[in-house]
């Protein structure tokens, strides 16, 4: 496991969705600042799907969290997964 997906193992469900909505804060003034040429969409696309790929292994393992919960298993036993792993689902 990478020092990354282990720091995310130990993040409450509240600290996972802090996370979450300050990727989307992120996301939202990169597209912003595009829009208002204060930023190439060049420089913002490595950016975007950095933080595509972050906001997905987010969700994954709030879900993952959730669904242990659900099912009366330690939360903290969810694993964050790989964005090869979690950009790997087919739907």
């Amino acid at each position: 496991m990478s020092d990354q997906a282990d720091k995310r193992r130990h993040l409450t469900d509240d600290q996972i969705l802090k996370h979450i909505n300050d990727l989307e804060t992120e996301e939202r003034e990169l597209r912003s600042k595009v829009g208002s040429g204060l930023l190439n969409p060049e420089s913002e696309q490595a950016r975007l799907a950095a933080i595509e790929v972050e906001l997905d292994q987010y969700w994954d393992l709030l879900r993952q969290r959730r669904a242990k919960s659900a099912a009366h298993q330690n939360p903290d036993d969810a694993e964050a997964r790989s964005a090869a792993q979690v950009e790997g689902y087919l739907g």
